[in-house]
């Protein structure tokens, strides 16, 4: 038998971290995960779907994923059951995270939402290479390749290149 679950999506708000009495950390969380299709009007439309993770994925999980998140969630479909307020069975079905990863930087979580302030490394921002504004300051761009530098761009000659430049 196989219970296997890969998903990947952003997050619909901040990760629940919690405690159980025995001090083990769980967290919860809602992924957000676009499907394949269009519907008829040509919009496309996301499932919600209810992850927990434990232990220090958990903590890792609250620390580091926050609203708008992209994320990777490896794990299992689970289902459970309890007794309600009202006395009705009540039925949850979640993805147990064995893994989440974290597929984008913090930072550019950051930009998405109109927050600057400070990188997730803590730091200078002045540091950093990357422009949060079109105003900025062209010093953000000094360590990257113009254009116009490319050596790749040829007059259509072949490129000369050994086979101790190739990684096979």
């Amino acid at each position: 038998m196989m219970n296997r679950v890969v998903l990947v999506g952003r997050l619909t708000k901040d990760p629940d971290l919690r405690y159980t009495p025995n001090g083990v950390a769980v967290a919860t969380f809602t992924l957000a995960v676009n499907r394949t299709f269009t519907n008829q009007q040509g919009e496309r439309e996301a499932d919600f779907i209810q992850c927990v993770t434990w232990r220090r994925q958990a903590e890792n999980a609250a620390n580091y994923l926050k609203k708008g998140s992209l994320a990777g969630v490896d794990g299992r479909i689970q289902t459970r059951n309890f007794e309600g307020q009202d006395g009705k069975r009540v039925y949850i079905t979640e993805v147990v995270a064995d893994n989440v990863q974290f597929l984008e930087p913090r930072s550019s979580t950051s930009e998405r939402r109109g927050d600057f302030g400070g990188n997730q490394f803590g730091g200078d921002q002045g540091n950093s290479n990357y422009s949060y504004g079109s105003n900025q300051g062209q010093r953000n761009n000094q360590n990257f390749t113009r254009t116009n530098d490319d050596p790749f761009s040829n007059d259509g000659e072949p490129i000369d290149i050994s086979d101790d430049d190739l990684p096979f």
